[in-house]
């Protein structure tokens, strides 16, 4: 059995991952809509994915501790 993650690195984690593929998705959306402001729309979709990520991160981390208080 592995430890437990530490509570930061779940929201890292998760914030990183939704960050990257948010600012993928904007960034192949703004290339499709129109290319020279394609760099806009991946800080449009990515910003807020990332703080998504953070949110879900946080709820994990809230189950997690609240599973180990048990």
């Amino acid at each position: 059995m592995t430890a437990p993650s530490p509570p930061s690195v779940v929201v890292t984690r998760a914030a990183l991952l939704a960050g990257v593929l948010g600012f993928v998705v904007g960034l192949g959306y703004g290339l499709t809509v129109y290319a020279p402001t394609a760099w806009a729309a991946a800080f449009e979709v990515g910003i807020p994915a990332a703080a998504l990520g953070v949110a879900i991160g946080f709820g994990v981390v809230g189950v997690q501790v609240a599973r180990r208080r048990r």
